[in-house]
């Protein structure tokens, strides 16, 4: 069977990993990319919505299909204002999930992070722990929520305190074992395949997987 997928996020660090993916992929005939501006991408299996994420609403004729991949996200240091924070964070997720239940869209993909958690007195884990809480209540049958730690794949430099980190993971990641794995550093690649894979997996329910559980579904 062909399915096609639409990925919200296609510029951000995990998502312009998973959209080659997709495109390469067999089983994927259709690729939607919605985004506010065009990327610089052409394939065969791609077309592109440009909208303003705010007006969702009125384009919930386009989220439709198998699977819907969300990878949106900010940084406090890119958006420093809760508000809008949180509008990327959850209600933009929240909003897309509802539309694709409607829509009869089997398969939502969330990029959360690892200590989410709806009562955290952390504004970004707060947040993002309410965004799986309220997807739950989405009406989607088949929903994947990723929870990676420090994610690697950044490699413009642009990011002085991200390298250091990255170099620091290197030196630290042995020395978590057990039921410290969940918080070694992980390639945004393979998140990217662990969304592609687990999208083509038929069961239903709700799947939260962990760093150390997301390298382990590629």
């Amino acid at each position: 069977m062909v399915y096609k997928a639409i990925i919200f996020g296609a510029s951000g660090l995990i998502g312009s990993k998973l959209l080659p993916m997709l495109l390469q992929h067999p089983q994927y005939g259709e690729v939607l990319a919605v985004s506010r501006k065009e990327l610089p991408v052409q394939h065969e299996k791609l077309s592109q919505a440009i909208i303003n994420l705010n007006d969702l609403e009125q384009y919930a004729s386009l989220i439709n299909g198998h699977a819907i991949f969300c990878c949106l996200g900010t940084t406090q240091s890119q958006t420093p204002d809760r508000d809008i924070y949180y509008k990327i964070d959850h209600n933009y997720p929240v909003t897309i999930a509802k539309l694709a239940a409607h829509n009869r869209v089997e398969h939502f993909h969330f990029i959360s992070a690892i200590g989410a958690n709806d009562k955290s007195s952390n504004f970004y884990l707060r947040t993002k722990g309410q965004a799986e809480q309220d997807l739950k209540l989405s009406g989607i049958n088949s929903l994947h929520i990723y929870q990676p730690s420090f994610l690697k794949g950044r490699n413009d430099g642009s990011r002085p305190a991200e390298v250091f980190i990255n170099g620091l993971m290197n030196l630290v990641n042995p020395l978590l074992i057990g039921g410290l794995k969940k918080y070694r550093s992980i390639k945004s690649e393979t998140v990217a395949q662990a969304m592609l894979n687990q999208s083509l997996n038929n069961k239903t329910g709700v799947f939260t997987y962990t760093t150390d559980k997301i390298k382990e579904l590629v």
